[in-house]
């Protein structure tokens, strides 16, 4: 069996684990990418729609986080994620900071808030990042950041992993929602 295979049951990456082309995107790919990324606040409110308090605090699986987390992490990548982008195409190959998402999960507001809050912050985070993206001139895809785990990063690779992340998470969610006959 193929680490393809594997994965394709593995309920941590229900789309599939990320995978980079490994270069220049093109502009079709780029578009495919930003598509995703502006469908994602709509495709993740429908994703959560109707759920009350028990079933957002469900592990989407064995050891996950619950809908409630899923939903509030995906707020603190994308708000992340903007910022990184804009570093990028304004500063020199900046080195990014990160961030520690699992502790992030475990605080009170990613533990315990209405998702509604998260859900306004990516209807107004997306369009604006949404806009960014789609004046930026070609050439600003080929902008580099540093990242302190993954290294040298285009403004491409950065646009890959976005627009996997989005419905990444939506899938946890609509996948547990298949399981659980929600």
């Amino acid at each position: 069996m193929t680490d393809e295979e594997v994965m394709k049951d593995d309920p941590r990456y229900p789309t599939g684990p990320f995978r980079s082309v490994g270069r220049k995107l093109t502009p079709a790919e780029r578009e495919a990418l930003i598509d995703a990324i502006a469908a994602h606040p709509d495709r993740m409110r429908a994703a959560v729609a109707g759920l009350g308090d028990a079933q957002l605090d469900t592990p989407y699986r064995d050891g996950g986080w619950t809908v409630r987390q899923v939903a509030h992490h995906v707020v603190d990548s994308h708000l992340n994620a903007y910022i990184r982008f804009k570093l990028a195409v304004t500063e020199e190959m900046p080195r990014i900071v990160t961030y520690e998402q699992a502790v992030w999960a475990e605080l009170p507001d990613g533990k315990t808030a209405p998702v509604e809050g998260s859900l306004r912050i990516l209807d107004a985070l997306h369009a604006r990042w949404v806009s960014f993206l789609r004046a930026l001139p070609p050439e600003a895809f080929a902008r580099t950041l540093d990242h302190p785990e993954m290294g040298r990063m285009t403004v491409d690779a950065l646009l890959e992993h976005y627009g996997w992340h989005g419905p990444h998470h939506e899938a946890h969610v609509t996948k547990l929602r298949e399981r659980e006959g929600w």
